[in-house]
């Protein structure tokens, strides 16, 4: 099985030739090969393989983690709530090492020049058969959800490209939060035509009846094993996206009904596996409150932990997203309980994977009739540009900016998305690039009149999901992107109290309550939102500037962390 000590080899060769990125990157991949980041010493009779968050991200990308996730309450400085150089430290990492560069912020752009790209569809169909003839019979391969959506392809084809692609990968059963967003119809049509495995969401019922709409439980044969697979949906997804899109259906942790659930599972099956989109804090308190789950394969809110998370009895596994890695976790079940386990986060370096042969050719069969849009290049970048993390990051930073500009505003909102690639400095931007951060199927760009008290109002309920201490409560993404608005907040206080001396970036003029302000936005849940959408707004403010120099901006001050 490969060891930290492989990685930190690999850092180190990598790290002596950093001043020519070409040896550098033929130093990383001489040590980093398809074997090593594969090879594992098989444990128990089941091996779970788990990605989840993929956003429709099929190609090898950039992806830099966040340096800034901080966790409130019980949670506070426990993961997935450290970052950057603490987390190396808690994991035993060696910064400058392949696998410091996969997890964590430290010094980004120039590993990204040694290590080069993670994920691929090709590269997960290929490790993905590798285990599966490892462990003949005894392999599940699970999506957390996020998958459907989240480029130009899959927006333009409403799913269908990344239904072809997961039909392709074998996949044996998914669950969902962003697929609800192409509605209910399209969601049903996909579930029953398209999709060639079970669609698990217990959670999601029908407002008229109060009756499930999914299935929420499937088992499954394998290694002599009986297993039961729970599926979760995000909860608040008529809360977080529009819910006039699935008005019909409503969500919920609804702990009574898994709970019962699980009951049920735990009479049939020698193992019960929650599929969960709760994001990691919802299902660590819920591991704490749920007797009879073996493992939870957590998801949405982007983490990707080296080790499981123990909780009770229950294992909780953080697989990351866009596509970067894939969880494997062999369980030794006895007696319907897990006696062993050995877990490992393989970080799927594009450099040293192989591509599956016919996953690529679908892959490039996919994206075919879509090349004149999506490799037209409309600027290049001069800094890093990255989306993720608790407040700004610097691709937020220049659709607040495209925001302020191109719809003549004073003050610009931008959702906390997680998902996004990320770009380094020189690289070309295309309009790719622009729908990765973009590809919704609400895009209107919005310029409307708030007061001061308004726009303040806006900035405490979003910041209440955040950093609300109860986990149950935590509904949103990340922090609302703001352009032209300098403010501060105190994570540690409650709703009303945590934002102040909110100021206009342009004057430093403090803002008046009574005031109306010209705001631009865009991803409104309101039906009736007009504008044109954000992938014009950003791609016309790019095309204008042709060279993006973008740096982080520093004028959001956190206290109470």
């Amino acid at each position: 099985m490969i060891t930290r000590r492989d990685f930190a080899t690999a850092g180190a060769a990598a790290a002596l030739l950093a001043g020519s990125g070409s040896l550098g990157r033929l130093a990383a991949q001489q040590k980093l090969t398809q074997d090593k980041l594969l090879a594992f010493e098989p444990v128990g009779q089941v091996t779970l393989l788990h990605f989840t968050d993929i956003h429709a991200q099929l190609s090898p990308l950039y992806f830099r983690e966040p340096s800034v996730n901080l966790g409130v309450g019980a949670v506070k400085g426990l993961p997935p709530h450290i970052t950057g150089a603490a987390l190396l430290k808690k994991y035993g990492l060696k910064p400058g090492s392949a696998e410091a560069y996969a997890l964590s912020n430290v010094d980004f752009a120039r590993l990204a020049a040694s290590y080069g790209r993670l994920g691929g569809i090709d590269r997960m169909a290929t490790a993905v058969e590798a285990i599966r003839a490892e462990r003949p019979g005894r392999t599940l391969l699970l999506d957390g959800g996020d998958t459907w959506q989240g480029d130009y392809v899959s927006l333009k084809t409403r799913g269908g490209s990344m239904v072809e692609a997961m039909n392709a990968l074998g996949v044996d059963v998914m669950t969902a939060h962003w697929e609800f967003t192409y509605g209910t119809d399209r969601v049903q049509e996909i579930v029953e035509d398209e999709l060639k495995f079970p669609f698990l969401a217990g959670n999601v019922r029908d407002t008229e009846w109060n009756e499930g709409v999914f299935e929420s439980t499937q088992y499954f044969e394998r290694g002599g094993l009986n297993i039961a697979v729970i599926g979760q949906a995000f909860p608040f997804t008529p809360i977080a996206n529009p819910r006039h899109l699935i008005e019909n259906w409503s969500f919920g942790i609804r702990e009574k009904e898994i709970r019962k659930t699980v009951a049920a599972a735990r009479k049939k099956a020698d193992l019960v596996v929650l599929l969960s989109h709760n994001g990691f804090d919802v299902d660590r308190k819920l591991a704490s409150r749920v007797d009879g789950i073996d493992v939870i394969l957590t998801g949405h809110t982007h983490d990707a932990l080296p080790e499981a998370v123990q909780v009770r009895d229950t294992l909780l596994v953080a697989s990351g997203s866009h596509g970067k890695y894939l969880s494997r976790l062999d369980l030794d079940v006895k007696n319907r309980k897990v006696a062993g386990f050995r877990y490992r986060l393989i970080p799927l370096f594009s450099d040293a994977i192989a591509p599956d042969p016919k996953m690529k050719a679908l892959l490039d069969r996919l994206r075919a009739p879509h090349r004149a849009v999506t490799e037209k290049v409309i600027g290049r970048t001069d800094t890093l540009l990255y989306r993720r993390g608790n407040f700004n990051g610097t691709f937020d930073d220049l659709i607040c900016n495209a925001l302020l500009e191109e719809r003549d505003a004073e003050i610009s909102l931008s959702p906390g998305f997680r998902w996004g690639a990320s770009l380094l400095p020189g690289q070309d931007i295309s309009m790719n690039d622009v729908y990765n951060q973009t590809a919704i199927t609400y895009p209107a760009a919005y310029r409307i009149k708030f007061t001061g008290a308004f726009l303040k109002t806006v900035l405490e309920d979003v910041a209440d999901n955040i950093f609300n201490p109860d986990p149950y409560y935590q509904q949103g993404g990340d922090m609302v992107r703001v352009g032209g608005l300098n403010y501060d907040i105190d994570v540690g206080r409650k709703i009303g109290h945590r934002i102040s001396n909110m100021t206009l970036m342009r004057n430093g003029e403090a803002i008046d309550p009574a005031r109306e302000y010209t705001v631009s936005g865009w991803a409104s849940v309101n039906p009736d939102t007009k504008g044109p959408p954000i992938w014009e707004v950003v791609a016309g403010y790019i095309g204008r500037k042709k060279i993006i120099t973008q740096p982080a901006r520093g004028k959001i001050r956190v206290s109470g962390v």
